[in-house]
C-alpha cells in the first residue's frame, strides 16, 4: 500500500503566524510570560492540513542554524537576514517540543536547509510510488513538483492554499518544475542574497528557458539574443552559474529514508492532541481543534 506523506516547512509556518499576530501585539503568552502566538498558529495550520490531506506519514522539516553548504559556495548567501524578534526566539524549541508530543517527526540536518530535506524525501517517495504533499510558503519548492508530489503554498488563514500539481505548473509556466532553478538563476533572489543577472526579471528569464531549456544552453546560444541581453548575460555569467547552484534544492541529503518513513507514521487521536495543547496552555489551539474537528 502506497504512503500518503505530508511534509511541512516548519520555519515557514512559524514565521508566518508569528508576524500575522505580532503586528497587533497578540503574543498569546502563557503563565510564565512566554509568547506562544507562532506555536499556536503552527498547530492550527498543521491540523487543517492533516484534515484536508489525511496523511499516513508526516514530518516537520526545520532549518538547523544559519549556515549551510551554500555559504561555503557563496559567503553572502542569506547574509542580509535579520535576527528574529525577541518574542520569536523561545518559540523555536517550543514548536519542536509540541510537534514531537503531538506525534509528528521533527527533521533537521546540519549544513542543509529544510528545503533540501523536503526535496530529498519527496524525490525518494516519488520513486517508490508514494503521494507527497508539501506545505510551505516558499515558492522555491515548486521545483520539487512531480507526478506524485504536490505543493500547497500558504495563502490566507489556516486552510486556503495556492495548490500546485505537475499539470498546473506546466500550464502556468510552460516549463518542467526542475527548470525553475534555471529561471531563478537569471532572476537572482534578494531574500537569499544571490545576484542572478542584473536587468533580467522573471518574464524574460522564463522566455529564455522556454526557448533554450537551461542556463548552459542560453550561454551556448547567447549570440542569438538581443545585444542588451548578450551584454547583461556575459557581464554576469559567473554570477549566473553561481546563482544556479545556490537556487537548486539538494535532492540527496544523507538520510536513510526507509528508517524515516517508519518513524513518520502518524496514528495519534485528536483527543490526545487537545490534551497536549491544554497541558501546555495552548488554549487557542485546543479550542480550535475541539470546535473544528471533534
Amino acid at each position: 500500500m502506497s504512503r500518503r506523506i505530508l511534509l511541512i516547512d516548519g520555519m515557514a509556518l512559524l514565521f508566518r503566524h508569528f508576524y500575522a499576530t505580532s503586528i497587533h501585539k497578540q503574543f498569546m503568552r502563557d503563565s510564565n510570560g512566554t509568547p506562544t502566538n507562532a506555536v499556536q498558529g503552527f498547530i492550527r495550520h498543521t491540523y487543517t492540513a492533516l484534515h484536508d490531506i489525511k496523511p499516513t506519514h508526516i514530518a516537520i522539516c526545520w532549518d538547523m542554524g544559519s549556515k549551510t553548504f551554500r555559504n561555503d559556495m557563496f559567503e553572502m548567501y542569506k547574509s542580509n537576514r535579520v535576527a528574529p524578534p525577541e518574542e520569536m526566539i523561545p518559540q523555536f524549541d517550543k514548536a519542536k517540543e509540541i510537534a514531537e508530543k503531538l506525534g509528528f517527526l521533527n527533521l533537521g540536518i546540519l549544513n542543509y536547509e529544510a528545503d533540501d530535506l523536503i526535496g530529498t524525501i519527496s524525490k525518494r517517495a516519488q520513486e517508490q510510488g508514494d503521494q507527497t504533499y508539501i506545505v510551505s510558503g516558499d515558492r522555491d519548492l515548486l521545483q520539487c513538483i512531480d507526478t506524485n508530489v504536490d505543493i500547497w503554498l500558504t495563502k490566507k488563514g489556516f486552510n486556503i492554499y495556492n495548490k500546485y500539481n505537475l499539470e498546473r505548473f506546466i500550464e502556468e509556466y510552460g516549463l518542467q518544475p526542475h527548470q525553475l532553478v534555471d529561471v531563478k538563476a537569471f532572476m537572482g533572489d534578494t531574500a537569499d542574497g544571490y545576484p542572478g543577472v542584473k536587468g533580467i526579471g522573471e518574464k524574460t528569464a522564463i522566455k529564455l528557458i522556454q526557448e533554450y531549456q537551461t542556463v548552459e544552453n542560453v550561454i551556448d546560444h547567447v549570440e542569438e539574443l538581443t545585444k542588451g541581453q548578450q551584454t547583461k548575460i556575459l557581464t554576469y555569467k559567473e554570477d549566473l552559474y553561481m546563482s544556479k547552484k545556490l537556487a537548486q534544492i539538494h535532492l540527496d541529503v544523507p538520510i536513510k529514508t526507509e528508517d524515516l518513513f517508519n518513524k513518520m507514521k502518524y496514528e495519534y487521536a485528536l483527543e490526545h492532541s487537545v490534551n497536549i495543547c491544554n497541558n501546555h496552555e495552548l488554549y487557542v489551539s485546543s479550542k480550535y481543534l475541539t470546535t473544528n474537528y471533534l
